[in-house]
């Protein structure tokens, strides 16, 4: 089965007449939505447009709630390319926030740290992206879907557990700054499967001997699939 990626063109819910076969749908995943949320979303309104039993629907990738930007759903037959869509390259543009610390790595925890970033030059924040670049070990942060004995770590870490994250290897084929506004730096990344841009920036912070959590963040590619082609989803709803 080939999915055509790059001519993938989404249509409303409402104009599909072949989901049970198999479709890609692109979806621009909207603030707050967890994607299982957009699945659950995207089920219910395709059993009650097409008056229909079970619909099997699943998402190519996890976003978390306060990103936005591409979330791949796949319909029918299609969902058994989940897994080689997700193991696809992914590229994200956000914003850090430096002189400052999170323990979600994100604005989903109140900031716990505060650093002084007078110091800090243009130089300095373009060159500690080079030591990220290539095959790493990364970090998950606590606040993160990833199983610890059995349990979602963010749970843990919501009661105020002591979570011990494995290291795992990813891959940053480029990290690119974008606008140094500080205390703001925007930036562009295209890395592998499985990587965790909040770690990123929190340990980015850590390379400036300094602090910084993700304050947004969008995922504009998922391999031959591009965020241009996605609908919103309230457009693909209708």
């Amino acid at each position: 089965m080939i999915i055509e990626k790059n001519m993938t063109k989404t249509l409303p819910l409402s104009r599909l007449n072949n989901f049970q076969d198999g479709v890609v749908l692109l979806v621009d995943k909207p603030l707050t939505w967890t994607s299982f949320d957009v699945v659950n979303k995207v089920r219910i309104t395709l059993k009650n447009d097409y008056n229909t039993g079970k619909v099997k629907v699943g998402h190519a990738g996890t976003l978390d709630p306060l990103a936005s930007g591409l979330l791949i759903l796949c319909t029918g037959k299609f969902t058994k390319q989940i897994d080689s869509i997700q193991a696809e390259e992914k590229e994200y543009e956000g914003t850090m926030q430096l002189g400052a610390s999170t323990p979600s790595y994100d604005k989903e925890t109140e900031i716990d740290r505060e650093f002084d970033i007078t110091g800090i030059t243009n130089d300095q924040i373009y060159a500690a992206t080079e030591q990220f670049k290539g095959s790493i070990l990364q970090t998950p942060p606590a606040y993160s879907a990833r199983k610890v004995d059995g349990e979602r770590a963010y749970k843990k870490a919501r009661r105020n557990e002591n979570v011990r994250m494995p290291k795992t290897a990813i891959e940053i084929k480029e990290f690119e700054i974008l606008k140094i506004d500080p205390p703001a730096i925007s930036f562009r990344v295209v890395c592998s499967k499985g990587t965790y841009i909040r770690s990123l920036v929190h340990d980015f912070g850590e390379a400036l001997n300094n602090g910084a959590f993700l304050s947004s963040l969008i995922r504009t590619r998922i391999g031959g699939y591009h965020l241009y082609n996605a609908l919103p989803l309230e457009k693909l709803l209708r």
